[in-house]
């Protein structure tokens, strides 16, 4: 068993995430997002969708990144 890196968890079922060289562990998707889901530099939510990068900094969504002035940027639908 692993123990979960956010929770501490011991967990049969825990899972690895490898991600930018490092290797992470977590006993549920939820302690997964919280560690590793980007925060939109606007309203302060969770990405966990696709989001919108622009210029290194991470949006929910094109709204979001021209609310910070940021030109140019449209939603895939």
């Amino acid at each position: 068993m692993a123990r979960c890196e956010v929770c501490g968890n011991e967990y049969g079922m825990s899972f690895e995430v490898h991600a930018q060289g490092a290797v992470h562990v977590f006993d549920c998707f939820s302690c997964a997002i919280h560690r590793m889901a980007p925060v939109c530099e606007h309203c302060r939510v969770q990405i966990i969708g696709q989001g919108v990068e622009v210029e290194g900094q991470w949006f929910c969504g094109a709204h979001c990144a021209r609310a910070e002035g940021k030109v140019g940027i449209v939603d895939r639908v």
